[in-house]
């Protein structure tokens, strides 16, 4: 794998040329022109699809309208319930409602099946799609049946991929779907696009994880890609199956770029066939010369099936080195758990060697990454007449819709796979963020799904419980389950790949989805559980803010399941003042406490009353501000909470992440950088200012009380960089710096949240 230091050329989507001296020389030579870079940049196809969609007429500054939607039940609820907040009266485009989190029957918070109704009920309502429980995943069902050649969807979820099909999707948090409910854009700056240039054909029992995880361990830490567009070309591509490419483009998101789009071919319109949507099909391919920001060059041929050990997608081995390295490489994950885990458990994996070798507990292939036809029948050609044994191993199985497990029932791959012992279950995404299949204690699990972060295995690190997952591909997690345990890859076992076709029933679909076909019914009455909270009042930007320091996090990112857990925790997810006692419990469980305790002053200076009778400490606080600069007083100066994180935001899209805080009474995060573009839009969106320092020596630590004059004037004279003080004996200076924001995005942390800018 190769990965250029700037910008290049692909000529007829088959030769490279690397921008520099020669460039000009080099291109005049071999096509007779020498287009500007401009002009070249033009030539991509994420340039291409981004200009049909886009409405600000300025290719710089970009204001996009989606062509369709998507959440799942997890998110919907409280989009929609945004949405109604800031005006909406009807779904001004396809709006799709899954429900393939929140499948299972829910102790502690919302019962799932009020959120199924409330969704079914605003469906009809307001004029969208519903897809009940265990009829396919979020991703899957979109496939099969939204995608579209050159389209554009934005769904609520960080996985929302589906460039191998020739749309360009992007998973955000659920305010951008509620601006889209309003009729209103996504604004971002043109992003830059890096080609990912595949050569070679894949080893047999190379799986499209193993592709993946190879691409995420060499640009994820470097930042490689990080926000750009990844647009796969080359001649390669045309070697990979349409479930293939589908399988690798879901893991783009754990880059951390912003989308991803592939060229198209044969393959991908026999896809549409399949599904009934050939109309839908459009050849994707580059210009005659185009240029990109930057380049990874992977031969496909030299790949081999890896694995991605705890605690990221991006800590990548080959499953052949990891063997002949055990206890380094294990000793590794160890030292990576003292940061992770913060040192609240004991932790190791060495007591997984046996005889030498690594022993799983758990293989799961699962959800919209591993539940796909092509890889659950290799798995099941891998398994065919063995067993998995009777031991602690265990293997589980979730066809990524139903109908894929319709088709693996009518060629015989569902029995294959039972009588070796294997789980087969229904569309279900729980195993992808801690809500099933739970390991033991200490257990250790192999897993063909997304994400491998802390707690997605379900597991409770506050009441001592930890297990952990590697993220592999379906083939060698089949591999494991033949050996009863034991690691293998699946290139080391001998068997043949049948490839049998799919034939797609679109019947359960259509005896089970509900289709408004566009048309509201503003007489239907929404379904409102007990459990489903509208969101609090937030109050505006006040000119000037008090911000208390309530926690301090220095892991080198800080992911969205730290701020906001996965797992047993969204059982509150509509339920915005339960769900937000959740907030960083299990990263900095005195979070909440201490954010509450801030939050009573605010209270009280919003009712009038006395904030130092609230919070006693904020009185020489509020002494040492008046006596610094004059004029501040109660009604134009706001207290709130602020965390600081190095890089936080990498992982899911839930815009739960910011607006618990939020409802917490935080006013602000403050970084060395934000990991992911839809963290950040999330906390702009909630009202929340997204302040930058330099790396360094911070100029404040957790507990401090930091004051920012003028912060409301600042904002609205787009000010850079910004003056505060860390408030004790003296006021001690220092300054924040403020990222690009767009004028929109300025008037929602003016008005505190984006229902309030919306609203009027």
């Amino acid at each position: 794998m190769k990965l250029y230091n700037g910008g290049v050329y692909l000529l007829n989507g088959t030769e490279i040329v690397e921008d520099g001296p020669e460039a000009a020389k080099i291109l005049a030579a071999k096509t007779g022109s020498t287009p500007s870079k401009e002009e070249a940049a033009k030539q991509t196809i994420a340039y291409g699809i981004l200009k049909d969609h886009n409405t600000s007429g300025n290719m710089e500054k970009l204001q996009i309208r989606f062509d369709k939607l998507t959440s799942h039940d997890i998110t919907f609820v409280g989009i929609i319930q945004t949405a109604r907040a800031s005006g909406l009266e009807r779904f001004p485009i396809p709006y799709v409602l899954t429900n393939c989190h929140n499948s299972l029957c829910a102790v502690g918070g919302t019962i799932n099946e009020d959120d199924h109704m409330f969704g079914l009920s605003c469906a009809k309502k307001y004029g969208g799609v519903y897809v009940p429980p265990h009829q396919a995943v979020i991703h899957q069902f979109a496939r099969e049946m939204l995608a579209g050649g050159g389209k554009m969807i934005l769904g609520s979820d960080s996985h929302t991929r589906y460039g191998a099909l020739g749309t360009m999707a992007m998973g955000e948090g659920g305010p951008e779907l509620v601006k889209q409910l309003l009729s209103k854009t996504y604004d971002i700056n043109m992003p830059g696009v890096v080609a990912i240039y595949l050569t070679g054909n894949v080893q047999k029992g190379v799986g499209p994880q193993d592709v993946a995880l190879a691409i995420i361990g060499e640009v994820f830490a470097n930042g490689y890609v990080n926000n750009k567009v990844m647009e796969f070309v080359g001649p390669g591509v045309e070697n990979l199956s349409a479930d293939f490419r589908i399988g690798v483009d879901v893991m783009t998101t754990e880059t951390t770029c912003l989308s991803s789009i592939w060229k198209t071919d044969a393959k991908i319109r026999e896809f549409y066939e399949i599904h009934g949507r050939t109309e839908e099909y459009k050849e994707l391919n580059p210009g005659a010369v185009a240029y990109y920001d930057g380049m990874v060059e992977v031969d496909l041929s030299k790949i081999k099936p890896m694995i991605a050990m705890p605690f990221h997608p991006s800590n990548t081995y080959t499953i052949e080195e990891l063997n002949a390295n055990l206890t380094d490489i294990l000793l590794d994950v160890e030292k990576r758990a003292l940061v992770s885990l913060d040192g609240a458990v004991d932790y190791t994996l060495r007591n997984k060697v046996r005889d030498g070798r690594l022993y799983v507990d758990q293989g799961i292939i699962a959800g919209c990454a591993g539940g796909g036809f092509e890889n659950i029948c290799a798995a099941a050609d891998i398994l065919k007449g063995a067993s998995i044994g009777a031991d602690e191993f265990t293997l589980s199985i979730y066809p990524a819709s139903t109908p894929i497990y319709m088709e693996l029932a009518k060629n015989g791959r569902l029995a294959d796979l039972m009588a070796t012992g294997a789980i087969v279950k229904t569309a279900f995404c729980g195993p992808c963020f801690g809500a099933g299949d739970t390991p033991a204690n200490n257990a250790f699990s192999i897993r063909h799904s997304t994400r491998n972060f802390p707690n997605r295995e379900g597991s409770k690190l506050q009441s001592g419980q930890i297990s952990s997952v590697a993220l592999m591909d379906a083939r060698s997690i089949a591999a494991t389950a033949a050996n009863k345990g034991y690691l293998t890859a699946a290139t080391d076992v001998d068997v043949n790949f049948t490839n049998p076709k799919y034939f797609f029933d679109s019947t359960i679909y259509a005896n089970r989805v509900f289709d408004s076909k566009g048309v509201a019914d503003p007489e239907t009455e929404i379904k409102f559980g007990p459990n489903i909270k509208d969101w609090p009042a937030m109050p505006e930007l006040t000119d000037n803010l008090i911000l208390k320091v309530v926690s301090e996090i220095h892991d080198p990112v800080t992911t969205t399941d730290e701020l906001i857990p996965s797992g047993e925790t969204s059982s509150y997810r509509s339920n915005p003042l339960g769900l937000a006692e959740f907030t960083l419990s299990r990263k900095d469980p005195e979070y909440v406490g201490r954010a509450k305790e801030v939050q009573k002053a605010e209270k009280a200076r919003e009712a009038g009353e006395c904030m130092g009778e609230a919070l006693p400490e904020l009185r020489p606080v509020m002494h040492a501000v008046k006596a610094a600069f004059e004029g501040v007083n109660k009604t134009n100066t706001g207290v709130g909470s602020t965390i600081f994180a190095v890089k936080p935001g990498d992982g899911s899209a839930r815009e739960q992440a910011a607006s618990c805080q939020k409802v917490l009474g935080g006013w602000a995060n403050i970084a060395n950088s934000y990991a992911t573009k839809r963290y950040r839009s999330n906390l702009i969106n909630w009202g929340m200012l997204p302040f930058l320092v330099d790396e360094g020596e911070l100029p404040f630590a957790n507990g401090d009380y930091l004051f920012i004059p003028q912060i409301r004037k600042a904002i609205e004279e787009k000010a850079s960089e910004i003056k505060a003080y860390v408030v004790g004996e003296t006021m001690k200076e220092f300054t924040l710096r403020m990222g690009e924001l767009t004028d929109d995005e300025r008037t929602i942390i003016l008005k505190g949240c984006l229902i309030n800018h919306y609203k009027g």
